[in-house]
């Protein structure tokens, strides 16, 4: 017969057979073997509602409970039968009424009578009160919880097939705790069952020893009484454990892992109880007469596993009690919309790594990449004025070796190599040294990936050596002053405006929305950073928007208004010993921009003739190029009605170079000429300063 055959027949055939024990009787031997499977049943239901995580993992408990009392009272049957017609009952009752209770009738009585009143006052009266409020409990929260479900399903929050089962769910839980409640009754009058039946067999033992066996009356009660006393506890002890099992579940909350985690887990959670219970212990030492071992062992215990447990933090206990999202977060559904917009998110700046570099942000191998990209935050927000969002690292299998990306709202932007071993040595005479020829990713400098262990060589050869984790941050720093226009968003301007509001709210009243939106704000401001200038002094730039706004709300002149405000720090990072290096037109080539100059939506352009254009953009790419080889930093200068339009020119074939007007010059003591552009290109400027 197959197994699951049997699995269906088991328990009615089973059933069957304990109807069978009330009226056949049983022989001594039989009936010592139905005790032992009736101790170990009760002592496997006990384990079972220890290790269940919720009480309905053992939904058919009530029925369990009902078997069990039942072939528990049908073993009582039994041996009753025994013990009145032949004064035996198996070896296991003889030993329970002889050698547990020491051959004593008053031990057996009094040990009997405390089995009971901690089964039917305690455990049992207690497991049938909360089983009575946890039914009751359930039934009232049944319509809130199925409106609950109803909400999730018309939100979307959940799917058809996962209301059905939550409301399966709900339906199982009232039902259990209502079979609960009526299984608690089951437990209440076995108790009062075993009373009964105790004291039949006392006076029924009694009365047949003396008329029936003729015994004398001492040896009747110490044969009859002591088989009742053997009896009563063989069958206290299975129900005994099958009201603690009745306790264990009616009490069970739901968790994520078994009861004896939990209790210990929970107990063991905390240093300071443990102490004050260990110092509380030792404390008692101090009490005249009392012994002083059990209690310095109790004390020595608790103190010991005080000393072992490692609490954790606030933010970690509260990680742990909210999950991965955060305290308090609710586990979304895979296809939700929320759990859909969290797929579909865009993280604005990421930093993708190959699996040969995670030991960059792997601390435990002395990686500290994280908290330099942390360090980078701060850094940025003190030179340029804005708060990038947070960099997501994460690895990248699709990577080749070596290799990590740098990517910008999804799309990668940058890429570089940091071979794992190796450093970074950057300089002119590097031939001599083994290793890899690279180029600098920020400056594209001639440089090589050599072993670390040559860093000190290559340092006294005069190269720069520079470690792995400070070239990613370096050039993730350079992407983020490259991009930092569009790292700025709307939310961004309105937190820096709520700033300055604070220390200045006529400025921001006046400011917007009265003269300028929110977002043409954001264009002025994304304007000024697309060019590097930082936008730290927010005040002085709202102040001059503010004015010019008032006569012309044209980007450009607003651009020039802000720029107008910087004006002294816009060219000391470009002046060195106060000598300003400049890139200047020719008059004739400067009045014909002028002449070409024209408003478009998107602000004034050049219109030039294309092998002029050429020529002139191949002139200020050279030009830069060599004043860059001659560790000088230039800057183009133009007339003021040219400079938005003639950044806009320039700026897609030399991005690094800045663009000022005549006017933004106030900076340098001293304006040194490093070349002047014509139509034709570049020639060397003829004198020193200008």
């Amino acid at each position: 017969m197959p197994v699951k055959s049997l699995t269906k027949l088991g328990v009615p055939l089973g059933i069957v057979m304990i109807v069978v024990m009330l009226v056949v009787p049983l022989p001594a031997m039989v009936l010592d073997l139905m005790i032992a499977l009736n101790i170990t049943g009760a002592l496997l239901v006990l384990m079972v509602a220890m290790f269940i995580h919720k009480p309905l993992e053992f939904a058919a408990f009530p029925s369990v409970i009902l078997v069990m009392t039942l072939f528990r009272l049908a073993l009582n049957v039994s041996a009753t039968r025994l013990v009145l017609l032949d004064g035996y009952a198996g070896k296991v009752i003889d030993t329970f009424g002889h050698f547990v209770v020491g051959g004593s009738l008053i031990v057996g009585l009094i040990v009997f009578a405390i089995l009971l009143v901690i089964q039917f006052v305690v455990i049992t009266n207690g497991a049938g009160r909360v089983a009575e409020v946890g039914a009751r409990f359930t039934l009232d929260a049944m319509p809130g919880k199925q409106m609950a479900i109803d909400a999730d399903l018309n939100s979307g929050l959940i799917d058809e097939e996962e209301a059905r089962r939550r409301r399966a769910e709900v339906h199982a839980e009232a039902d259990f705790h209502g079979a609960m409640d009526g299984a608690s009754k089951f437990v209440k009058g076995d108790a009062i069952a075993a009373i009964v039946i105790t004291l039949v067999n006392l006076l029924g033992g009694f009365a047949i020893g003396v008329a029936q066996y003729g015994m004398p009356f001492g040896e009747a009660i110490s044969t009859y009484s002591l088989l009742s006393i053997g009896d009563g506890l063989v069958s206290q002890i299975p129900a005994l454990l099958l009201s603690v099992a009745t306790g264990l579940i009616v009490t069970r909350a739901v968790a994520d892992s078994d009861m004896g985690s939990d209790i210990v887990g929970q107990i063991f959670q905390r240093k300071m109880p443990l102490r004050v219970a260990g110092f509380g212990a030792l404390a008692l030492c101090a009490i005249p007469g009392l012994p002083k071992l059990p209690f310095l062992v109790a004390g020595g215990l608790m103190l010991l596993g005080a000393s072992r447990i490692v609490e954790k933090d606030a933010d970690g206990a509260a990680a742990d009690a909210g999950g991965a999202g955060g305290p308090g977060e609710l586990v979304q559904v895979p296809d939700s919309p929320e759990a859909l917009v969290n797929e579909i998110r865009v993280d604005p700046l990421g930093l993708e790594l190959s699996a040969d570099l995670i030991d960059l942000v792997d601390t435990r191998s002395g990686g500290d990449l994280l908290d330099r990209v942390k360090a980078l935050r701060r850094k940025v927000a003190g030179e340029l004025g804005i708060v990038i969002p947070p960099v997501r690292t994460r690895d990248n299998l699709e990577l080749p070796p070596h290799t990590y990306a740098i990517t910008l709202y999804g799309a990668e932007v940058a890429r570089g190599e940091a071979p794992r071993g190796t450093v970074l040595a950057i300089g002119d005479f590097l031939g001599s040294l083994p290793g890899t020829p690279t180029q600098e990713p920020v400056f594209g400098l001639e440089a090589k990936w050599i072993p670390a262990e040559l860093r000190h060589q290559a340092e006294i050869g005069g190269a720069t050596v520079v470690d792995r984790a400070s070239v990613v941050t370096t050039h993730l720093a350079e992407v983020v002053h490259q991009h930092a226009s569009r790292l700025l968003g709307r939310e961004d301007v309105r937190l820096l405006t709520d700033v300055v509001k604070r220390t200045h709210p006529v400025v921001i009243e006046e400011l917007t929305p009265t003269l300028l939106p929110l977002g043409e704000v954001q264009r002025v401001l994304r304007s000024l950073l697309e060019e590097r200038i930082p936008i730290r002094d927010l005040v002085r730039i709202f102040e001059a928007l503010s004015i010019r706004a008032a006569t012309s709300k044209d980007h450009d002149a607003l651009v020039e208004a802000a720029r107008a405000a910087l004006e002294p720090a816009l060219a000391a990072p470009y002046v060195t010993d106060g000598v300003l290096h400049a890139i200047s037109f020719e008059p004739l080539l400067e009045q014909q921009m002028l002449e070409g100059l024209r408003p478009t939506d998107q602000g004034a352009v050049i219109v030039l003739d294309p092998d002029v254009a050429q020529h002139v953009l191949l002139g200020l790419t050279q030009t830069a190029h060599a004043a860059e080889n001659a560790d000088v930093r230039p800057v183009l200068v133009c007339a003021p009605a040219l400079r938005a339009a003639v950044r806009r020119l320039v700026a897609p074939a030399v991005e690094r170079l800045p663009v000022f007007s005549y006017a933004e010059l106030g900076a340098a003591r001293e304006v040194a000429s490093v070349a002047v552009i014509g139509g034709q290109g570049a020639r060397p400027a003829l004198g020193a300063g200008v």
